[in-house]
């Protein structure tokens, strides 16, 4: 059998490895940051009536520009934006590959904060364009000090900022944005992938955009939704980016099925949304829960907790998942990952982690003197996908 390396693949993708989770059919499974709440009946059945009516069509193309999904996502997102604001694609994955192949390349920069997720220095890669992996601050944070002294020093093409930040759950100020973008030469990417975990009433990033043509925000309804299969993510941006974007997405890149899909889900958003406020309290409830069994959570404004004082992260792991339980080991020395699932998930991944025993203390003290994140930049972490 041929291997790999024996195909005459670009030289720059040799020696790579392609993203993934592990996938293992579990109980309780918490390793994705999906949301792990079923999408409603009632919602579930228009959305299967919508799909079987686009069936009845699909002997012709879809609707090249998706134009009414992008009026549809113009309206969810409000901030007077309109259909000319909005992009969409399979997936946030490929609205980001979108942007680099239509600003990046080779011979340009991505400018990324690690650790963050693990599919940007791959897009990059994939599109001929060169990766940069700038620091943090203290606990995964990244001040606006921190963020233009790398911009400085760099000089990218792009700069994506993940806010809040996978694998960290770092919330991202709107001053550090704002910083960015005024000391950037170049486009500038704000990835909310997970926005809607945020606090009731944190500004978006979406607040930003007018005057500001260099600004794109990229969402997803993989997370909040409740519809990652569903493969939808989307971007809201000056008009300008759209046509740029338009030079190179493939020819009706969204399915018939899949806009029906994403317009049913849409009509329902107040009902697809409805368990982000049990979500957040789960999260919340992690937070607290793993610093009393002795663990160092992270702040997040997501819906996941990263939590450090772990001894052995692929031990622990490891354990869990004999038990039922799959979490996420992010590469980050003694620390792991956990998605907030429904009550009783977390119950479970909870009681679980506490039958393991208390962590060392050697472990704790190991996370508080670890200072260097960069050292992760390529932790097989995930975001969307």
């Amino acid at each position: 059998m041929t291997s790999l390396s024996e195909l005459p693949i670009r030289e720059d993708l040799r020696g790579r490895s392609p993203y993934g989770a592990p996938q293992r059919p579990v109980p309780v499974a918490l390793n994705v940051n999906e949301n792990t709440h079923p999408v409603p009946e009632d919602v579930a059945a228009d959305i299967v009536a919508r799909v079987a009516a686009a069936v009845g069509g699909v002997n012709r193309y879809p609707d090249r520009e998706f134009t009414e999904l992008r009026a549809a996502f113009a309206r969810y997102l409000g901030h007077g934006l309109t259909p000319d604001n909005i992009w969409a694609a399979n997936g946030s994955n490929e609205v980001l590959q979108h942007i680099l192949q239509a600003f990046g390349g080779p011979g340009r920069t991505l400018l990324g904060f690690a650790p963050t997720y693990s599919m940007y220095p791959l897009l990059a890669s994939g599109t001929g364009t060169g990766y940069l992996a700038g620091a943090r601050d203290a606990d995964y944070e990244l001040s606006p000090e921190t963020a233009v002294a790398e911009i400085r020093r760099t000089d990218p093409d792009i700069v994506i900022l993940c806010s809040p930040n996978n694998p960290t759950g770092t919330p991202l100020g709107l001053d550090t944005i704002e910083a960015v973008y005024d000391a950037a030469r170049g486009i500038v990417v704000v990835d909310e992938a997970y926005a809607e975990f945020m606090p009731e009433g944190e500004p978006s990033a979406l607040t930003l955009l007018p005057g500001r043509p260099r600004l794109l925000v990229s969402r997803t309804m993989s997370k909040a939704f409740a519809f990652a299969g569903a493969r939808v993510g989307y971007l809201a941006a000056d008009p300008a980016v759209n046509d740029a974007l338009r030079l190179v997405r493939l020819p009706y890149h969204l399915s018939a099925l899949t806009q029906a899909a994403a317009l049913g889900a849409l009509a329902h958003s107040d009902e697809m949304l409805a368990t982000v406020g049990e979500i957040r309290g789960q999260r919340d409830r992690l937070v607290s829960e793993l610093a009393r069994l002795g663990y160092t959570p992270h702040r997040s404004g997501s819906n996941f907790v990263l939590f450090g004082g772990v001894a052995d992260p692929h031990a622990t792991f490891e354990a869990l998942a004999e038990r039922g339980i799959l979490i996420r080991d992010v590469g980050i020395p003694h620390h792991l990952r956990v998605t907030a699932g429904t009550e009783a998930e977390t119950t479970a991944f909870l009681e679980a982690l506490a039958a393991l025993g208390r962590p060392g203390a050697d472990a704790a003290a190991d996370t508080a003197a670890d200072p260097a994140p960069e050292r992760v930049q390529d932790a097989p972490v995930d975001s969307d996908a």
